[in-house]
C-alpha cells in the first residue's frame, strides 16, 4: 500500500499514514504494552512476540489459516508512532468458515489518549484499505498478543470512542475477565471421596474429579500463556480454559488441586472468564480468591449510520 499524502499542522510538523517498517518495532511494542498493562497487571509482550503476531497467530489454529492478507499500518507524527492498526482480510474460498469468508477485520487499533487526530487519519486509511479489498463485512476488536486482552476493555474508552466515530457498533457479547493469585485459591485438602486425575486436555492440562469411578467435574488449565519470549516478570500467568463443576465441594477440590499444580509450574496468577449472564458462576469464583479485572466488549461490526 502506498503511503498517504502528508498532513501538516500550522507549525509545519508532518503526519503520515504508512505501512509498518522494521524500525517501528520498539515504538509499536511500547504502544501494545501500554494498552495491555492497563488491563492485566504485569503483562507485556516482547518485541519478537509483537512482530511475530503480525505474521501469524498459531494459537488461533482454526481461523488463522483462513487469513489471506495481513497489513499493519501506523500513523507517524513528529517522527513518533502516534497510532497503529493491524488488519486481516480473510480468503473467499470454501475452506474458510462461512462467517468469516470474504470479510475484513481491524484486529487491533491502538493510540494514546490525546492522539485523536492521527488516530482518525489512520482509521480512515484502515477503512479505505478494506474497501479496496472489497470485503463483504468489516469487523474490529482488540486482540493483543498478551494473556487476557481482547475485544475493547473498559480501560480503553478512547478506543471505543474511535470505533464508534468510525461507524463500528458493538454487536457481540461482553466478557468478564477475572484474576486470582494462585496463593489465594482454595488450599489442597485431605481425604475426599473425589479422586482427581490429571490428563492432557484439548488445550491445556485437564483435571477431572471422579466419584465412585464416575466423572463429576473438570478443570482445564492452560499454563503455556507465558512463553519465555513473552515474560516480563518473575512468576507466570495461566488461565482456566474450561471449567465444569456444579457442586461447590467438587469446585473447591478442583481449584485446590489446580493450585498445587500451578505452584509446581511456577505460575502465580490465574485468569478466568465469565459473562454477565453467568452471575452465579462469577460469584462462585469471587468467593474463591478471584477478583474482577475488567469487562470487555467483544465483537464489533462496521455499521455506519
Amino acid at each position: 500500500m502506498a503511503a498517504s499524502p502528508k498532513h501538516r499542522d500550522h507549525g509545519g510538523s508532518a503526519m503520515s499514514v504508512r505501512m509498518f517498517r522494521r524500525g517501528d518495532r520498539d515504538q509499536l511494542t511500547d504502544l501494545v504494552n501500554g494498552h495491555a498493562a492497563a488491563v492485566v497487571p504485569g503483562v507485556s509482550a516482547s518485541v519478537n512476540t509483537v512482530v511475530t503476531s503480525m505474521e501469524r497467530r498459531p494459537e488461533e489454529f482454526v481461523t488463522d489459516p483462513w487469513v489471506g492478507e495481513r497489513v499493519t499500518l501506523v500513523a507517524e507524527e513528529y517522527g513518533r508512532i502516534a497510532a497503529a492498526a493491524h488488519l486481516l482480510c480473510y480468503r473467499t474460498d470454501r475452506e474458510v468458515g462461512e462467517e468469516l469468508r470474504g470479510t475484513g477485520a481491524v484486529e487491533w487499533f491502538l493510540f494514546r489518549p490525546g492522539a485523536e487526530e492521527p488516530a482518525g487519519t489512520l482509521m480512515t486509511a484502515c477503512l479505505a484499505h478494506l474497501e479496496r479489498r472489497r470485503v463483504r463485512a468489516r469487523y474490529a476488536g482488540g486482540e493483543l498478543p498478551v494473556p487476557g486482552v481482547c475485544g475493547v476493555p473498559d480501560q480503553w474508552p478512547h478506543i471505543r470512542a474511535a470505533y464508534e466515530r468510525a461507524g463500528f457498533r458493538h454487536t457481540g457479547h461482553v466478557e468478564i475477565v477475572l484474576l486470582a493469585r494462585v496463593a489465594d485459591l482454595p488450599a489442597p485438602s485431605g481425604v475426599h471421596p473425589e479422586e482427581i486425575r490429571r490428563t492432557v486436555g484439548g488445550i491445556g492440562t485437564l483435571l477431572t474429579a471422579h466419584r465412585d469411578g464416575d466423572p463429576v467435574g473438570h478443570l482445564e488449565l492452560d499454563t503455556t500463556l507465558d512463553r519465555p519470549e513473552r515474560r516480563s516478570r518473575a512468576g507466570g500467568i495461566a488461565d482456566i480454559c474450561d471449567l465444569d463443576a456444579t457442586d461447590d465441594t467438587v469446585l473447591d477440590r478442583l481449584l485446590g488441586h489446580g493450585r498445587d499444580w500451578l505452584e509446581q509450574c511456577g505460575a502465580d496468577r490465574l485468569l478466568a472468564y465469565t459473562t454477565p449472564d453467568e452471575a452465579d458462576e462469577t460469584e462462585r469464583l469471587l468467593r474463591r480468591g478471584f477478583r474482577e479485572l475488567t469487562r470487555t466488549a467483544r465483537g464489533w461490526e462496521h455499521r455506519p449510520a
